[in-house]
């Protein structure tokens, strides 16, 4: 019996990504339309739109995985530059940080935006390679994350990989948490999660 063949990561850095515009749309369907995200195709939509945009940024990197021509699954982020943003899920984060570790924390780091696996590769080792290949060239080491508390099996994930829960939960268990990388100065200062 042939052993499934071991995919390749290849780092890309700006507008090389934009090739592969296609390939990781598909992928973002695959991983999150499921549960727990349950996004739909809109919201892949707005993935593959906001792309260009996104390799437009500070420091963006991508690290991809090929098993051949198919894009099995992939990582990307970019440097959060000060002032910290304001959109999104940022001011969540914001609070439950404060005002200073957000700004000694996140800003000049390298944040994760998206880390995705189709579900045929999940569980093999490949969002493991991914991350660690999308964060290798953090600022000092400095990388970090938000997440879903509402998906229990992406937080177990960050935490076997080796990064530390910096923030809590929202009182009524919804919501993001922070996570900042294994090698990001400031874990050893970071609060312990209930």
């Amino acid at each position: 019996m042939n052993a499934p063949p071991v995919p390749v990561v290849r780092v890309l850095r700006g507008q090389e990504v934009l090739a592969h515009t296609d390939a990781l749309r598909s992928v973002y369907v695959d991983a999150f339309c499921a549960p727990p995200w349950n996004e739909d195709e809109e919201k892949a939509a707005e993935f593959a739109e906001r792309l260009p945009r996104d390799a437009r940024r500070p420091g963006f990197t991508a690290a991809l995985a090929f098993v051949g021509r198919d894009v099995p699954g992939f990582a990307s982020g970019w440097t959060t530059l000060p002032p910290f943003p304001t959109d999104r899920c940022y001011p969540q984060a914001a609070v439950s940080l404060g005002a200073r570790r957000t700004d000694d924390w996140l800003c000049g780091a390298f944040e994760v935006d998206e880390l995705a696996v189709r579900p045929g590769a999940q569980g093999s080792g490949l969002a493991g390679h991914l991350l660690e290949a999308v964060t290798e060239d953090a600022p000092e080491g400095r990388s970090w994350l938000l997440t879903s508390v509402q998906a229990p099996g992406a937080m177990a994930f960050y935490h076997r990989q080796g990064w530390t829960q910096a923030t809590l939960p929202s009182p009524d268990g919804k919501g993001i948490v922070v996570f900042l990388g294994p090698r990001h100065p400031a874990r050893g200062v970071a609060p312990l999660p209930l």
